[in-house]
């Protein structure tokens, strides 16, 4: 090993640390938007693989619940297209330029999965959209009634390792060193949003997942600026598990269903959301929100599973995930009614077997979405 390799991995991370230096100087720039206020237009992104096939049912559902609004031009509903492998990959660009300005003008962004390269450079279009937008909040609901399992999921959703994942030192021929960034704002700011939610859920129990005995700096901010935003909620109940207890503490009948609200960074809510996901029944039965100040993105928490295109199995694409993406997305526009109308059309169906498992044996995409408005 050279110093002149030495000097040029120095010289990168001086490059990195300047650029999350000033990152975390502008967190706090800009007002809220009132997501409730009207008009205001909602993209509809499809994605990949299965993605066109999910979302065109949800906008047929949202076309149903929203169509007041609709017609009176209180409501637009916008398709955005472009946000392909082939058009990212065409453009070597993880969100093409022109399909980021459609998306800029859409406050509220309903989005289908999209794939991601493996190796190479290309981030992956969520990673790009949550920088670009602010989307640090990343909201994960999880309910299984029988089991008493209510638990709501804040993922840190603009730092950790994937703010720079695809940007880290190599020496040739020795080793490769990535690299985790926590801001303190960034930090209050996801705390802040889940406490938030739990009083005004009221809910009374928040729990902060971290590894803060291993990743002393990293973790140990998080832990350290989460515990000081709990004082401002002397009403909650407040503890901290390291992941991987708490993802056996998920997966254990005695003690899963005392959690209410968990906190956690990035990877970590990645990993284990994905978990009580599979809980409830599977990836595909789980909805994500992805929230800023100024824009809002709604999508299935699932990845654009091409193996199911591939095998002809598309037109039996579970939507029941971008639909519960929907429902949270009603919610955020203040229209919550419309939201538990949807969530008990979709409660229905399940009550009584009618479900796409993603093979012919099920019901079809399609199919699944005509049950689910007729219970509307």
């Amino acid at each position: 090993m050279s110093n002149q390799q030495i000097e040029q991995a120095v010289a990168s991370f001086r490059a990195l640390l300047e650029e999350q230096i000033e990152r975390a100087g502008h967190l706090n720039d800009g007002g809220a938007r009132d997501f409730t206020a009207r008009p205001l237009q909602i993209g509809l992104i499809g994605g990949d693989g299965i993605g066109p096939i999910i979302v065109k049912e949800a906008e047929r559902v949202l076309q149903k619940l929203l169509q007041p609004e609709i017609d009176a031009g209180q409501i637009t509903l916008k398709t955005i297209e472009g946000l392909t492998i082939e058009h990212r990959l065409e453009v070597n660009q993880s969100i093409p330029d022109d399909v980021m300005a459609e998306i800029l003008e859409c406050p509220v962004l309903l989005k289908g999965p999209t794939t991601t390269p493996g190796g190479g450079t290309m981030t992956s279009a969520n990673v790009t959209m949550r920088r670009k937008l602010d989307l640090f909040a990343n909201v994960r609901p999880v309910r299984i009634p029988e089991e008493g399992v209510d638990w709501t999921f804040f993922r840190e959703n603009t730092e950790g390792e994937y703010t720079l994942g695809s940007r880290g030192i190599e020496i040739e021929g020795l080793l490769t060193m990535d690299f985790k960034v926590t801001t303190i704002e960034g930090t209050r700011r996801i705390a802040k949003a889940a406490f938030d939610f739990a009083r005004k859920a009221g809910k009374h129990h928040v729990t902060i997942v971290t590894k803060a005995n291993i990743m002393k700096k990293t973790d140990g901010l998080f832990s350290d600026i989460c515990h000081e935003v709990a004082k401002d909620y002397p009403e909650m109940e407040v503890d901290e598990y390291y992941v991987d207890i708490m993802s056996a503490n998920l997966a254990n009948p005695a003690t899963r269903s005392r959690f209410e609200v968990i906190v956690t960074p990035n990877l970590y809510g990645d990993i284990i959301t994905d978990e009580a996901a599979q809980m409830q029944g599977g990836v595909g039965t789980a909805g994500s929100a992805n929230t800023g100040s100024r824009y809002a993105m709604f999508e299935a928490i699932h990845g654009s599973a091409p193996r199911v295109i591939e095998q002809g199995r598309g037109p039996w694409a579970n939507p029941e995930s971008i639909l519960q993406a929907s429902a949270m997305l009603l919610e955020h526009i203040g229209c919550a009614d419309r939201a538990a109308r949807l969530r008990s059309a979709m409660a229905a169906c399940r009550a009584e077997g009618l479900a796409a498992t993603g093979r012919p044996t099920g019901l079809k995409c399609a199919e699944y979405a005509d049950e689910v408005m007729k219970r509307l």
